[in-house]
């Protein structure tokens, strides 16, 4: 089996996008057990369902994404590949940056890290 970090960015893409996907989808629906199901138990220990159901609640960012997906590339460190993406939402101004940590966990492919900046 390929390792994450020897895939060409089309290959990562090819796995990234539906996890991105999933992500924009569920965090528009503010639905916190749908949005981390594929979190590594170590981002799980620090994704606290008040604290993310409060970002829910608050955050415009949050909600509305506009599920069109650009890719802008991957980065590529030790054991883990970061995808970026550029994001839209469908109500607010402008672009964000989305960063999408990925790795391995007990041989399955985990997310470690989701941020949109």
């Amino acid at each position: 089996m390929k390792k994450i970090f020897e895939m060409s960015d089309e290959e990562l893409f090819e796995i990234a996008n539906p996890m991105w996907s999933d992500l924009v989808k569920y965090s528009n629906e503010e639905n916190y057990g749908a949005f981390t199901r594929n979190f590594s138990s170590a981002f799980m220990q620090g994704a606290n369902e008040i604290e993310i159901g409060k970002q829910f609640a608050r955050a415009k960012l949050t909600k509305n994404l506009s599920e069109e997906i650009i890719n802008l590339g991957t980065i590529r460190r030790g054991e883990y590949v970061t995808v970026l993406y550029k994001q839209k939402n469908k109500k607010l101004e402008g672009e964000w940056l989305g960063r999408l940590v990925l790795g391995y966990e007990k041989d399955k492919l985990k997310i470690f890290g989701a941020t949109l900046f």
